[in-house]
């Protein structure tokens, strides 16, 4: 991996290649922070983008992090159900806790392990994309790849 690419991206990259991940991530030209953005610069369907979307829970102030499909919004309401009250989680809180900026928050090598949670939608598609840690980075995966690298359960946490 080129010493040139952020630390985020290189911290995911080392996290993949570790985990025996397949797919390198890919540094894209533009940054791409929204999940529409990325869909099309990667020519696939904005639902393939699996997004990150950290809350903080209110409880112990632990991240929670919900990995969801581009094209749905995550209902707090569902999320809290099932690991507690949760809040909105500002800029320099997801930066904190995740060492990642937003528009690039991966869904693995965080700086503290967050509460994570799947969306079952993702299983909607055979290859879906996740942010690298950069908001230039991706990587590809299969949703089953991404339960395998997060150990996290699936669930139902979208509107």
């Amino acid at each position: 991996m080129s010493a040139q690419r952020p630390e985020g991206f290189q911290l995911v990259a080392r996290a993949l290649s570790e985990a025996g991940h397949p797919h390198a991530p890919v540094f894209l030209d533009a940054a791409v922070r929204t999940s529409q953005e990325a869909a099309d610069a990667l020519g696939i369907e904005v639902g393939q983008i699996a997004k990150s979307v950290i809350f903080r829970r209110k409880s112990d102030d632990a991240a929670v992090l919900v990995v969801t499909s581009g094209d749905k919004r995550v209902d707090e309401k569902k999320v809290a159900a099932i690991v507690g009250a949760v809040g909105r989680a500002d800029a320099d809180f997801v930066k904190a806790r995740t060492g990642f900026s937003i528009g690039g928050v991966a869904p693995v090598a965080h700086a503290s392990e967050p509460v994570t949670l799947i969306d079952r939608e993702l299983f909607r598609f055979g290859e879906i994309w996740a942010a690298a840690g950069h908001p230039n980075g991706v990587f590809k995966l299969d949703p089953k790849q991404l339960v395998e690298l997060t150990g996290a359960p699936v669930a139902d946490v979208v509107l």
